[in-house]
C-alpha cells in the first residue's frame, strides 16, 4: 500500500531532479541527541553546503524518510533552504505513527517538520517488519541522488540503502559520521 498526500501541488518530479536521504539514529551519531554539541554544528554546517551544491545542480525534489538523528536534521536544514530555492520536500513515512515511541520533544519535532513539507508518501498504514526497508526502496527506485550520514562501517537501514543505490548506479554521496568525531 502506498498513499500520497500533499499540502499544495507539487510539480512532477523526475527521478532525475529527485534526491533522497538516509541516515544513522541518534545511538550512531557521535554527538547522540545533543545538536548543541560543536560536532553536530559542524556537520550541519557541512551538510548545508552539501545540500546547496545539490539544489544548484538541478535537483529539486528531496524525500525524507523522517527517522530521528540524520533525517530530521537533514529535513530542517532543506525547510531553511527551500525559503530560497524552488524545491519541495516530500516525507516518506514507513508507516503512520511511525514516532509513538519516541520522547515528547522528538514527537513535536517530528510535527513540526512533517506540517512543512510539502506532500507525504505513506509506505503501509501499520508497522511491518519490512515497511522501513519498504520506505528505503521507494526512495532510491524514485531518486538519482543518495544523500547518507553514515560512518563507513556499520549494518543497518542506512548500509542497505546505500547497497541498493550502488546496485543501481545512483549517485551515492556520503557524510562520513565518523569525522566528527
Amino acid at each position: 500500500m502506498c498513499c500520497v498526500f500533499t499540502r499544495k501541488k507539487v510539480l512532477t518530479n523526475t527521478r532525475e531532479q529527485t534526491c533522497c536521504l538516509t541516515g544513522h539514529r541518534p545511538s550512531k551519531l557521535p554527538w547522540g541527541y545533543n545538536e548543541k554539541d560543536i560536532r553536530c554544528e559542524k556537520f550541519k554546517a557541512d551538510l548545508k553546503e552539501l545540500l546547496i551544491e545539490i539544489i544548484s545542480r538541478g535537483v529539486k525534489w528531496f524525500f525524507t524518510g523522517m527517522a530521528e538523528g540524520f533525517d530530521m536534521i537533514a529535513t530542517e536544514i532543506l525547510l531553511e533552504l527551500r525559503e530560497d530555492n524552488s524545491i519541495e520536500i516530500v516525507a516518506v513515512l514507513p508507516c503512520m505513527r511511525q514516532e509513538k515511541l519516541w520522547s515528547v520533544s522528538q514527537q513535536k519535532r517530528y510535527h513540526n517538520i512533517l506540517e512543512k513539507c510539502d506532500g507525504l508518501i505513506l509506505i503501509s498504514k501499520e508497522y511491518t517488519s519490512t515497511c522501513m526497508n519498504e520506505r528505503n526502496i521507494y526512495m532510491v527506485d524514485n531518486s538519482s541522488i543518495v544523500v547518507a550520514g553514515y560512518d563507513n562501517l556499520s549494518s543497518g537501514g542506512t548500509r542497505n540503502t546505500i547497497t541498493m543505490a550502488n546496485k543501481q548506479d545512483l549517485r551515492v554521496v556520503i557524510i562520513n559520521t565518523n569525522n566528527y568525531r
